[in-house]
C-alpha cells in the first residue's frame, strides 16, 4: 500500500465518523461533522497529487479513489434528507446518488469491453465533485446553530452540482453510444481489433 491509498482508505474511514457525530444530540454536533466531512474531502485533492507528485499511479488506487468519493457524497447525502426530508433536498440528492450508480455500472461494462477510456474522468467531473464536496460541507455545517446563509449557499451549490451531474452524464453516455448501440447485434470494437489479424499473418480492416 502507498501514500496515496492510505490517504483514500483515510478518507473512507472518515465516513463513520462524520455519521456518528452527525447524530450526537450536542449544539457542536453539525460543525465537528461538517469539518470531518471537510477533512474527509481535502485529502481527495491530496492522494491526487501525491499519487502524481510520488509518481505512485496505480491500477488500485483509480479504482478506490471515485468509490471512496462516491461513498462519502451518498452517505452525507441520505443524512441532509434524513434531517431535511423536503421535496428540494431530495430530488437532487436523488439524481446526484443514482448518477453516480449508473456512471459507476456504465464504466464497470466499458471496462469489461476495453473501452474504458472512452468514459474516463474529465475537468467536467472533477469540477462537479468539487462542486459536491463544498455544497454538502456548507449544509452539514448550516444545519446547525449557526446562521442560514451557510445552508442556502449549500443548496444553492447542490443544485449547480446537480446540473453539472446531469451534463457529464450526457457527455458520458454520447461518449458511449456507438458502443451501446453495437451491443447484442456485432462484437465490441476491442474484440474486433483483437481479431485483426488473422492466424496466417493476414491483416484485416475493422469495418
Amino acid at each position: 500500500m502507498n501514500v496515496p491509498i492510505a490517504f483514500t482508505l483515510f478518507r473512507i474511514a472518515l465516513i463513520p465518523v462524520f455519521v456518528a457525530v452527525f447524530y450526537i444530540p450536542a449544539p457542536w454536533a453539525n460543525e465537528v461533522c461538517a469539518i470531518a466531512f471537510a477533512l474527509a474531502a481535502v485529502t481527495d485533492w491530496i492522494d491526487g497529487f501525491l499519487a502524481r507528485r510520488l509518481k505512485q499511479i496505480t491500477v488500485f488506487g483509480a479504482f478506490l479513489d471515485p468509490v471512496a468519493d462516491k461513498l462519502m457524497v451518498a452517505v452525507a447525502l441520505v443524512l441532509l434528507v434524513q434531517a431535511n426530508p423536503e421535496i428540494w433536498i431530495a430530488v437532487p440528492a436523488a439524481i446526484i446518488i443514482g448518477r453516480e450508480i449508473a456512471i459507476s455500472a456504465l464504466r464497470e461494462w466499458m471496462a469489461r469491453i476495453g473501452e474504458q477510456r472512452k468514459v474516463a474522468v474529465v475537468m467536467l467531473g472533477k469540477f462537479k465533485t468539487g462542486c459536491q464536496l463544498t455544497a454538502i460541507t456548507l449544509m452539514l455545517y448550516g444545519s446547525g446553530d449557526v446562521p442560514m446563509e451557510y445552508f442556502r449557499g449549500g443548496l444553492v451549490l447542490l443544485y449547480m452540482a446537480t446540473s453539472l451531474t446531469l451534463w457529464s452524464m450526457v457527455l458520458y453516455l454520447a461518449a458511449a453510444r456507438s458502443l451501446l448501440r453495437a451491443e447484442g447485434t456485432s462484437a465490441p470494437p476491442s474484440q474486433e481489433r483483437a481479431r485483426g489479424s488473422g492466424s496466417d499473418g493476414e491483416k484485416r480492416t475493422v469495418s
